[in-house]
């Protein structure tokens, strides 16, 4: 069993668009090592997006559920406002990019199922038709 919040959590990664991901249950052994689902906590400053590029996943299913703030969600190329309270589903090879478009900080949990790896994410140059 594994009890975590946020706060716990040292060391989060913050990548170049100040996107702070607080991994809280995942593959690793020390974060619980799951193999069939993971769970994120992200927060995105105002005017800051996540990731660097849009990119999709070939395995991984996202759940994206909003706590706080107000999102701009961008998959396959169509636009989606999200707000506290919603859940939006991103299927494999749907590209996505979620970018910060309130006042406030967006909080939200990304439930990927199985487990999250770096190895499945890919900018969306790398698809080709026979992947769709």
């Amino acid at each position: 069993m594994r009890i975590i919040s946020k706060e716990d959590i040292n060391s989060p990664v913050t990548n170049l668009n100040g996107e702070v991901i607080y991994e809280m249950i995942g593959r690793p052994p020390e974060i619980g090592g799951t193999i069939h689902h993971s769970l994120v906590h992200v927060v995105i400053p105002p005017g800051k997006s996540s990731h660097t590029l849009t990119h999709y996943h070939k395995v991984s299913e996202e759940t994206y559920y909003i706590l706080r703030g107000v999102g701009l969600m961008i998959v396959d190329g169509k636009e989606f406002r999200l707000q506290p309270g919603q859940a939006c589903l991103i299927k494999p090879f749907e590209t996505h990019r979620l970018f910060n478009v309130g006042q406030d900080d967006l909080e939200f949990l990304t439930v990927s199922a199985p487990a999250w790896i770096p190895d499945d994410s890919f900018l969306p140059l790398e698809k080709s038709l026979s992947e769709k």
